[in-house]
């Protein structure tokens, strides 16, 4: 291609860029109208898009639910209590023996009913760091997907997470979850950990459960961390970097 021939090809691009603002633009004045045909130079993906997706009106995720965990803010002590007192009575729930199967008896519907109780236990679990509720909401042939993992067991996943939930709740820092979706069994979320004193974001992450009710318990569990602060190397590491300090500088005191 020419250097002209690059010349026209890029003003015609810019031209069907503006054409595709300038309507774009226009679209955004009046809301929810019928969209006007767009010209067929600006691609189909442009022109088959519904305006009124952009002026859709946000809600709160937890309402319907016992209690709002999306903002750092800890909610009061008898909700708190009632909901860590709900969530053993859901654990005592749950059938050791086998996964109960969905069916007429025990539907998605009644399962993700179900999970919309349990939600704001975990939560306010989690705040509390009540690591023998947070064990105990895993079946014991768990499968947890994540960078460390992944881990096939509720015994393998127990030791690795005990770090996180440590993390999570240490005091100073209050853990939020904006996001929460239910679908039948699956539960997908996303969370935050705020410092109370400077408000910067230490840890996030994106959790997907699946969770059969309460007969069933979580079986399976991904996540995506990220810690920004307090993250500690182990004891072996430190000794490693010691011992290859120690080696590059061995002639250091020559």
């Amino acid at each position: 291609m020419s250097v002209k021939d690059f010349i026209l090809h890029v003003d015609h691009i810019d031209h069907n860029l503006s054409t595709m603002f300038s309507v774009l633009a226009s679209k955004s004045i009046v809301a929810f109208a019928r969209p006007r045909a767009l010209p067929s130079s600006v691609p189909a993906l442009i022109r088959n898009f519904n305006v009124t997706n952009v002026n859709k009106a946000r809600k709160n995720y937890y309402e319907g639910l016992k209690a709002d965990y999306s903002i750092p803010q800890k909610v009061n002590q008898a909700t708190g209590d009632q909901l860590i007192a709900d969530a053993w009575k859901y654990i005592n729930m749950k059938d050791k023996n086998a996964l109960p199967a969905i069916d007429s008896s025990y539907t998605q519907s009644t399962i993700e009913s179900e999970n919309k109780d349990w939600w704001p236990t975990h939560c306010e679990a989690l705040r509390r760091g009540d690591s023998a509720i947070l064990n105990a909401e895993y079946r014991d042939e768990l499968v947890y997907f994540c960078q460390d993992g992944p881990f096939t067991t509720k015994q393998e996943q127990e030791e690795r997470e005990k770090h996180w939930w440590a993390l999570l709740a240490q005091p100073g820092v209050t853990m939020t979850w904006p996001i929460v979706m239910f679908w039948g069994e699956f539960v997908h979320f996303e969370w935050s950990c705020m410092d109370n004193v400077t408000h910067e974001i230490t840890s996030k992450g994106t959790v997907c459960w699946v969770r059969r009710g309460h007969r069933g318990g979580c079986y399976f569990k991904s996540e995506q961390l990220t810690f920004f602060r307090d993250v500690y190397a182990s004891d072996d590491l430190l000794q490693l970097v010691d011992a290859n300090s120690a080696k590059d500088n061995s002639g250091a005191q020559q």
